[in-house]
This record gives structure tokens, C-alpha cells and sequence, in this order.
């Protein structure tokens, strides 16, 4: 049985979810311990983000060596025991992979800084001479998605012996992650060790980290204009010559061959493209199984935008037969009650589009803090971590908002998260947040998620992998699950409007009587 068709994955940022040592860092040991709230929840699986081996440049997804756990966040046997216990609780384990880039702490790259220009230890990465008379210009236009050069300058000796400027390296993030070279057997061969290592671990599968990279094309051409510094979590990357070469299926592939031979197990990625086309490649027989889709997360809280997402959605992934998979949040965007207009609002509209999430066919992946109604945190400039705020320029201030750690239980300064300081502060507001209180009030937004996923799980009207929409007012849709009896409608206007026919069964705010009211949902039946 394909679990992950209609699964709700939740998504873990290992550093933020639960701190077992008091160092203010979540680890595993953390998750650990939570495995029965997760089991409470109702989720069917975990995506634990990198925690590798790693000088934490980027949180982690600067991998260093990607068959061992990084101190910070426990060791190999303490994976172990997660995974155990784990699946004791009924949770699959699903783990990030990194295979576009490594860490500059790799041994391989080490390796490379240390041998000469045309070196088989330079033939992994994308190393460069640069352009202009002394090659003191990259070696082409591109850029960093944090918004600086993607290439940097290192050392080597000349003929007469000297340490002097020399080639350059391509990194489409930070220049501490730079880019492994697709075209090298030694990669391949290395990335499919990696996948065995933890395969044979009990992981139930992978999430593709920048699904769209590892293959560049010839030449690393320019590109036709200066690229922008693009925030890596938000552009789509349609026509973007960094991202979604032809090669990269052929890494799918062979990743997909590798999952093969162990039943049961998932391969996913973010898929960041508008063309349905083009999409729907990652998602044929012999590559992904899910392609997260980010079109329903980026439409605005508006009717016709929502329903707009969501038939490009089902549109990319039917003529391949894959199960759309659908997500609002995740380490790298704003917080969806933030999104929504922030306060009271973004927060009723937050809940009115987790009931329209849960109400469609395929696989969801919901964001940690998602089901206890967080918004983003703002934070002062000293305390920002994420590379953007630096490599841009101090412009962008990147992604730390949305990776406040969790509010659990009590009061500041670590919320139950963790006993010592956490390792980005948490505002006093979170008090009001916190999973203890929510799973005690039955109108919270973790009791209408837990309820909303149960419901999922067990009601009959949850079938069908396509969409009937119905006529609904101006401002509102209402769609149903094809060949069901449960109905979806959003109230995405600033109106209260008459509920279709049928019998309640969740809703995300207080109806009024037969209306309902605006920047609200309801499952009816």
C-alpha cells in the first residue's frame, strides 16, 4: 500500500521543536519525547530537517558528513531509538537529503582547497577560472539565492610557487555550501551510500532538499540578465538556468531505483514551478513519489486565487497519476497566520484554510507550530541567524521569523521548549500558545486540526482523488471530494453568506446560525 497517498507529513525543524539538554537547541532526544503528542495530532509521518554533521552555517543544510548526527542534536544511537520508537507510536520517519551542495567543512572540499586547478578533488564541485585578463571577474552572472555572487575566489600557487587569487567555486547558496557536481561518478556513488546508510537505519524515506538543482547545463552559461537575489524559499524557478536542468531527472532516478528496493519507502521534494508540464516530469514512474506544491501556499486569502491554485495543482498531477500534495507553511516562508493580515484576522483565516487543506485529496504536510496558531516572530536585527541577512546585504532579513521555537508549556524564557535560553528568543505572547493550554481548550487551533485530521482519517466523505466545484457567492468557493457527500466552503469575503445544504461537521470559526461568516470554513456533510 502507497501510506504516503493521502498522508499528513508533519514537518520538524529539528533546532526549534524540543531541547532534552537545556542548551537552548532542539534535538532528537527532543522529538523523542514528543512522539506521544505527535501520536495525539494524528499525523501519519515526520520530515526531521538535516541533523548532520554540520558548522550550522545554515542550520544544517551545510552538511559536513551525511552518514553521522551532528553533536548538537544528539548521536547516531539516539536516532536509532527515535526511529524505534517511532514507529512503536505509529509515525514514519522521513528525513531530509541534501544533494545539491555539501558543507565547505566536507572532506571532500577540504580536499579540494588543498590540490590544484583540473585535480580529481576539484573535479566534484564546480570549480572555475575566473573571466577577464587575471580572472578576477565569476566565471558568469549568476547569483546566490541569499543574494550575493554565487561564486567566490579561493587561493592557489602559481608557477613560481606563490599563494596568490585562483579559481572560483560555484554556490548557489552561501559560500559555505558549495555546489557538488552532478557529472562526477564519485557523487553519484557517494549520494547512494548516503541513501543505503539510512535506509537500512529504518528511515521510511526522503525529502529532496532544492529538488530542482544538481544538474546544471553546459557550460554554466550566463545568464540571459542578472538573476535577483531571490529569496530561496519564495520565486518559482520557471526559466531560472540554475534550476531545473533536463540531468536533474536522471538524479531522481537513480534515487528512486535506490528506494525501490526497499518496500514501502518515499522519496519527496518541493517542486517550485508554475508550468504544469514541467512539474509533472518530477513526478513520473521512476522519480518522485510526491512533489510538494507550493501554489496553494503562495495564493492570497482570496476565493478565486485559492480555487486558481488548486486546479493547477490537481491539473500538474494528473496525467502521471501521482496524489497532489499540498502544504501552507514550512521553515522557509512566513507563517500562514501572518500571511492572512496577522492578529485576530490572519489567525481566523489561518484555521479557515487548514480545514480547506485537510479537505483535499492527496497528501498534506503541515509545519510545526502550524496546528498552535503561531504567527511570526518579530525579532530584533542582533539576534537574526538565518545566511540571508548577511549575504544579502543586511536587506533581506530572512527566515528566523518563522523558526521561533515551539511554545509548550509555562512561561518565559524557554516555554517548556527548552530549560535554558532558546536559541532565538520567544515572546512573551506565546504564552498564550502554548500546546499544554490548546489541548485543554477544546476551541483552540490544535483542537481543531487534531479534530480536523481524525475526521480525515475516519470519515467516509474522505474519498476520491478529484474535485466537484458547487456555484458559491462572490468571495467563496465550495468544492467536494468527487464521488463523496462532504462538502467544503470558504468565506473568503467580508460578508456572512448562507451554508450549503447539509449537516455541520467541523467549522474553523463560530457560525452564525445558518450563515456563514466571513474568514471562516466548514466541512458539511
Amino acid at each position: 500500500m502507497q501510506w504516503w497517498r493521502d498522508a499528513v507529513v508533519y514537518q520538524i525543524y529539528v533546532r526549534s521543536f524540543s531541547d532534552s539538554d537545556g542548551d537552548g537547541v532542539g534535538d532528537l532526544e527532543g522529538v523523542r519525547s514528543r512522539l506521544g503528542y505527535l501520536e495525539l495530532l494524528g499525523v501519519d509521518a515526520l520530515r526531521l530537517t538535516p541533523f548532520y554533521t554540520s558548522p550550522m552555517v545554515d542550520h544544517g543544510y551545510d552538511v559536513a558528513d551525511p552518514r553521522n548526527v551532528d553533536h548538537v542534536f544528539g548521536g547516531l544511537d539516539t536516532f536509532d531509538g527515535l526511529v524505534t520508537d517511532a514507529h512503536e507510536h505509529g509515525l514514519r520517519v522521513t528525513i531530509d537529503l541534501v544533494p545539491n551542495h555539501t558543507s565547505s567543512e566536507h572532506e571532500w572540499f577540504r580536499a579540494a582547497l588543498d590540490s590544484a586547478p583540473g585535480s580529481p578533488e576539484r573535479a566534484r564541485y564546480h570549480f572555475r577560472p575566473g573571466r577577464g585578463p587575471h580572472g578576477e571577474e565569476p566565471p558568469n552572472n549568476w547569483t546566490s539565492v541569499f543574494g550575493a555572487p554565487a561564486w567566490t575566489r579561493v587561493q592557489d600557487i602559481d608557477d613560481a610557487g606563490e599563494w596568490g587569487p585562483g579559481e572560483w567555486y560555484l554556490h548557489l547558496r552561501a559560500p559555505d555550501q558549495p555546489d557538488l557536481n552532478w557529472t562526477n561518478p564519485e557523487v553519484w556513488a557517494d549520494t547512494e551510500k548516503t541513501l543505503r546508510f539510512w535506509l537500512d537505519r529504518g528511515v521510511d524515506g526522503f525529502h529532496i532538499d532544492t529538488a530542482l538543482g544538481m544538474s546544471k547545463p553546459d557550460g554554466l552559461p550566463d545568464s540571459p540578465e542578472d538573476l535577483p537575489g531571490a529569496d530561496v524559499s519564495t520565486a518559482a524557478l520557471d526559466d531560472d538556468p540554475r534550476f531545473d536542468h533536463d540531468g536533474v531527472h536522471d538524479v531522481h532516478r537513480m534515487i528512486r531505483a535506490v528506494l525501490d528496493h526497499y518496500p514501502g519507502r518515499v522519496v519527496a521534494g518541493e517542486v517550485r514551478l508554475r508550468d504544469v508540464e514541467r512539474f509533472a516530469h518530477y513526478l513520473r514512474p521512476d522519480e518522485l513519489h510526491l512533489g510538494v506544491d507550493v501554489r496553494l501556499m503562495h495564493a492570497p486569502f482570496d476565493a478565486d486565487a485559492v480555487r486558481e491554485a488548486i486546479e493547477s495543482s490537481l491539473a500538474a498531477v494528473e496525467k502521471v497519476g501521482a496524489p497532489p500534495t499540498w502544504t501552507l507553511s514550512t521553515h522557509d516562508v512566513p507563517r500562514p497566520v501572518t500571511r492572512y493580515g496577522r492578529g485576530p484576522v490572519g489567525c481566523a483565516r489561518a484555521r479557515a484554510m487548514a480545514l480547506v487543506e485537510l479537505a483535499l485529496p492527496g497528501a498534506v504536510c503541515l509545519y510545526n507550530g502550524e496546528e498552535l496558531g503561531l504567527p511570526d516572530v518579530e525579532l530584533p536585527d542582533a539576534v537574526l541567524q538565518d545566511p540571508i541577512w548577511e549575504h544579502s546585504g543586511r536587506t533581506e532579513r530572512g527566515r528566523d521569523a518563522c523558526r521561533v521555537p515551539m511554545p509548550w508549556e509555562g512561561g518565559a524564557p524557554g516555554f517548556g521548549f527548552t530549560s535554558g535560553e532558546p536559541w532565538l528568543p520567544m515572546p512573551p505572547e506565546y504564552g498564550e500558545l502554548t500546546a499544554a493550554d490548546q489541548l485543554e481548550d477544546t476551541a483552540s487551533t490544535l483542537s481543531l486540526i487534531r479534530r480536523a485530521v481524525e475526521l480525515r482519517k475516519t470519515h467516509p466523505g474522505f474519498r476520491g482523488s478529484s474535485v466537484e466545484w458547487f456555484g458559491a457567492p462572490a468571495g467563496c468557493l465550495a468544492f467536494r471530494r468527487a464521488g463523496s457527500t462532504l462538502v467544503c466552503a470558504l468565506n473568503a469575503s467580508a460578508e456572512a453568506v448562507p451554508l450549503p445544504p447539509g449537516d455541520v461537521l467541523l467549522a474553523s470559526g463560530q457560525l452564525q446560525g445558518n450563515l456563514l461568516p466571513p474568514d471562516t470554513a466548514a466541512w458539511l456533510t
